[in-house]
Order: structure tokens, then C-alpha cells, then sequence
């Protein structure tokens, strides 16, 4: 206990000292931004709700995914491939990746991007899904120490050969537990053969790159409480602020499904893991959830078809438990207790019992509004929102924490 308490505190001292070359927390100026910005009082609710924490970060071309790392530092995946940006959401560096999608950092600072790579196989040429890991990306001189590559990467797929469907799989979403294990939501074509793990599916690597497995339990086929149709993003509950003690050990997982053929009652799941060392471990759902307390909230995360096209997800860390999702098709962000309810507590003087409403969005470019969010994360009491179409990204923060 002692070893992992020092290996902890020599990370959280290696976070404080990082250059000032990319941006540095300790900067007075930056800090001040970063935890405020630009309040306009004309858009603060007369009730609780979000406001926009101005300026937006722009010089994006359609970004896809944002994450606030452990180094505090600023990720967005966009047409380029992975922009790093200081607090102040100036571009410090970009990285070129194809196709990317997404991107997740792990407690050791290890950044993973989720993109293309082009392989060749018997002689011709083929564009597939990976997962590139990155270090050094605080201080400005990354290096790629390693490339999980579809089919390759799956144990299970060792010795079936390149199959001509291969170039169809994508991994469309990274996530990161607390002691490092990388998730990759992975979708495709294939899910019926026996010999394999099916396509739609979540594939788990320990720090070293080995697959240790995949979702067992998870449905690739129908919609379910625990189904993975056309996978958009995964989150787990352990995320930034670093901290050596009470961070989330939990092995569950949330995800959206995005598959448009498919008519999905619940396109947003949390996916519980089981430990059964007798029988094998597995995921299973979280039928807590279907709790429906409509004297505590009037919306749920379960109520049937409440979302179109969930394009991210996310869980706050903090005391708040808050989850987060964007929605693409309507446009919006939504926000969830982590019992299901939708909305924030009420304020302690308040007359009112259930949880208060603060979703918001529709189409547009206006402060509350998003054109195809893709996007989204929570750090230190502020939202940030990928807004594709509007090639920004959007901050907000609740008007009761702007005390």
C-alpha cells in the first residue's frame, strides 16, 4: 500500500511541475480563465440551469470528441486528428490521424486515440480501424510507443486470417478504469461466428496493450437492457482530477448505440461487471435504473426512446455523480442523476421535490444551442461540448456553482 501510495503522490507532484511550454496550471492568468471565463449575466437563468462560460474554443474543424486530461490539459479529435489545447483553449499542437474518433487518457498520462491506419495484407493495401498510445503529449514531444490494430489486437482472432469485412469494423469510442485497463467500443458486421468475438463488442486491454478479453454478456444481435448496437461511446466513473485516494474502482461501463436500422428502446446503457470467479466473470445490466420515482423526476435516463442519436457520454467524478449526454439528432445536452433522474437537485430552500430540468439545446449556433454534438466531458465543475457543425467547443458551468 505504501509502494502505490508514493507511485500516486510522485504522479500527482510530476502534474505539478509539468512546462509551461503547452500551458501551465500554476499560471495565475490561465487559472482564471480556465475556472471562470466571461460570465454575461443576460444569459444567467433566473432558476438554476447552464451558463455559457465564455469564450467557446474555436479553430476546430468538425470536432468530434473533447476530454480534460489528468494533466488538465485539453484533447479534441477533429478532421485533423488530436488537437492539444491549453486552458485557455489556444491549439498548442495538432497530431495528424486518420479518421479519428476519439480519445481517452489513463492515470499514468497515457493518451489513446482512437483512428485509421493503413495495413497491407497479401500484397494489397487496407485502411482499418486502431488505437494509437501516446506518451509525452503534455510536454510537447509525444511519441508512440504502441498501435492496437484490428483484427490483430483481438486474442480471439488469432490465426483467422484478414477477412474481407474487416475494413468495416470501427472502434468509435475509449474509455479508461482506475488502474489503466483501456475499454475500445468496437462495431461491425460480423457477429454470429462462433470462433470469434463478435464485431459489436467491447475489447479490454491491460497498461501493456493485451487483450484481456471482451464484453462477455453483452448482446451484439438485439436491443436489450445490455445490447452494443452500433456502439457510439463508452465512459467509465473514474476520470480527472488525478487523486491517489477515492477515485472509482469500478468496472462498469456506460455506452450509447447509435445504430440507425435498428429500433432501440434504450440507446443509453449502463453496463454493470459481474465477478464471478467460479463461472467466469461477465456484464450485465443495471435494471436499478429502470426506477421510475415520478415523485423525484418527471424524465429518466431509461424512459423509452429518449434519445435519437446519442453521440457521447460521459460521468462526472465529483460529489455530483452527474452523467452526461449529447445528442446529435435533437441537438441537445442532457444531464442525469446517477439513479436515472434527469435534472439537479432542488435548492434547499425550494418549495419544489423533483429534480430541476437543466438539458437544453436545439439547432443553431447560439450559446444554448449545437449543431451535431459529437462530444463531451466534465472538469472541475465545467461541461465542455463538442459542437461539430459549429466547429467549437462549448463550456458551461450550473448558475449555482458560479458562487
Amino acid at each position: 500500500m505504501t509502494c502505490k501510495r508514493n507511485t500516486f503522490l510522485l504522479l500527482a507532484l510530476a502534474i505539478a511541475l509539468l512546462p509551461s511550454c503547452i500551458g501551465s496550471k500554476k499560471d495565475a492568468t490561465i487559472d482564471d480563465i480556465f475556472k471562470q471565463g466571461k460570465i454575461d449575466p443576460k444569459l444567467v437563468p433566473a432558476g438554476v440551469g447552464y451558463v455559457p462560460v465564455l469564450p467557446f474554443f474555436k479553430g476546430l474543424l468538425h470536432p468530434v470528441d473533447v476530454l480534460a486530461g489528468y494533466d488538465e490539459l485539453i484533447y479534441v479529435v477533429d478532421d485533423r486528428g488530436l488537437n492539444i489545447l491549453d486552458q485557455t483553449g489556444a491549439i498548442k499542437q495538432t497530431i495528424t490521424f486518420s479518421g479519428a474518433t476519439d480519445v481517452t487518457q489513463d492515470r499514468r498520462l497515457h493518451t489513446f486515440v482512437a483512428a485509421r491506419v493503413d495495413i497491407t495484407v497479401g500484397g494489397q493495401s487496407k485502411n482499418v480501424a486502431a488505437v494509437f498510445h501516446l506518451i509525452n503529449t503534455a510536454i510537447g514531444s509525444y511519441q508512440i510507443i504502441d498501435t492496437l490494430i484490428h483484427p490483430f489486437c483481438d486474442e480471439s482472432r488469432t490465426g483467422t486470417g484478414f477477412r474481407a469485412d474487416d475494413e468495416q469494423v470501427k472502434f468509435t469510442g475509449l474509455a479508461c478504469t482506475a488502474d489503466n485497463t483501456l475499454l475500445v467500443a468496437r462495431t461491425g458486421p460480423k457477429n454470429t461466428d462462433p470462433t470469434a468475438n463478435p464485431d459489436n463488442t467491447v475489447l479490454k486491454f491491460d497498461p501493456n496493450g493485451k487483450n484481456l478479453g471482451y464484453g462477455n454478456g453483452l448482446n451484439p444481435n438485439s436491443p436489450s437492457l445490455k445490447s452494443v448496437l452500433g456502439l457510439s461511446s463508452i465512459a467509465t466513473f473514474a476520470a480527472p482530477p488525478q487523486r491517489v485516494f477515492g477515485m472509482s474502482e469500478s468496472q462498469d461501463f456506460l455506452i450509447t448505440q447509435a445504430d440507425p436500422r435498428k429500433d432501440i428502446e434504450f440507446r443509453t446503457l449502463w453496463i454493470k461487471f459481474i465477478l464471478d470467479p467460479d463461472n467466469g466473470n461477465y456484464h450485465s445490466e443495471n435494471s436499478q435504473i429502470l426506477n421510475f420515482d415520478t415523485t423525484k423526476a418527471s424524465n429518466f435516463l431509461y424512459r423509452p426512446y429518449c434519445f435519437a442519436n446519442p453521440t457521447d457520454i460521459y460521468a462526472a467524478p465529483d460529489g455530483s455523480g452527474y452523467l452526461f449526454i449529447v445528442d446529435a439528432d435533437s441537438n441537445k445536452l442532457y444531464q442525469f442523476t446517477q439513479k436515472g433522474f434527469e435534472g439537479v437537485n432542488p435548492a434547499a430552500n425550494s418549495s419544489e421535490k423533483k429534480q430541476q430540468l437543466v438539458s437544453f439545446g436545439g439547432k443553431g449556433s447560439g450559446p444554448f444551442e449545437f449543431d451535431a454534438p459529437s462530444g463531451v466531458c466534465y472538469f472541475r465543475k465545467t461541461v465542455f461540448v463538442a459542437d461539430r457543425n459549429n466547429n467549437r467547443i462549448c463550456r458551461y458551468k450550473l448558475s449555482t456553482d458560479l458562487q
